[in-house]
């Protein structure tokens, strides 16, 4: 089960994403009234995974691609995720397009018992006049702008106390950020208690 720390990130993400230029949403767009992350319940808080990067700023760079939105529930999200991206790269690979990235994970709504996500892989440029592979895939922009990348490295069933390290970070540092986070996967793997896991999560500020 996703802890507090973890839901404060996950809750409010469909709003934040108008800040960040989503697919669909006009560029320049701003979010009324994003809320900082709060702090998490557990004390002392968590610390972030020894040699990860406490937290590296940076501008998140416009990457468009092809994306399919899903819903799953917190034990199934990993498949799920995985799911969307096999249909998402036999949608490129009909098409004649390639990946020119690693695949993201956006999440739009979160609950006690799923997740909505959008599930997204990267291409070099959208073909003209294009905005959809089908009637599940589509075209579009992920998020930009300011950002903190942090780390996670191992099981995706640990990544949990990951996010709870982050939001301790941000609330120590008060760093302001929008209640919208990303996950970029670096490797292949595909069970969730596998170690290799490599996962770069980038929480947009303020």
């Amino acid at each position: 089960m996703r802890r507090s720390a973890v839901k404060s990130l996950r809750a409010v993400a469909a709003c934040a994403l108008l800040a960040c230029g989503l697919v669909g949403v006009p560029a320049g767009a701003q979010a009324t009234s994003p809320a900082p992350i709060a702090s998490p319940a557990a004390s002392p808080p968590p610390s972030l995974q020894a040699g990860a990067p406490m937290g590296v700023q940076m501008e998140l760079p416009a990457r468009f691609g092809a994306y399919v939105e899903g819903k799953a529930s917190r034990d199934d999200i990993f498949a799920a995720l995985q799911a969307a991206f096999g249909k998402v790269n036999a949608a490129l690979g009909g098409a004649g397009l390639k990946a020119s990235g690693h695949p993201l994970a956006v999440f739009l709504e979160a609950s006690e018992e799923s997740f909505k996500f959008r599930a997204m892989v990267p291409i070099e440029a959208i073909p003209d006049g294009k905005t959809a592979l089908g009637d599940d895939v589509k075209l579009g922009r992920g998020p930009v702008g300011k950002a903190m990348r942090f780390e996670h490295r191992g099981a995706y069933e640990d990544i949990d106390g990951t996010y709870e390290a982050i939001t301790a970070y941000l609330d120590e540092k008060s760093i302001e950020a929008l209640d919208i986070f990303v996950e970029e996967y670096l490797n292949d793997v595909t069970n969730p208690i596998d170690p290799n896991l490599q996962v770069d999560i980038y929480v947009l500020l303020q």
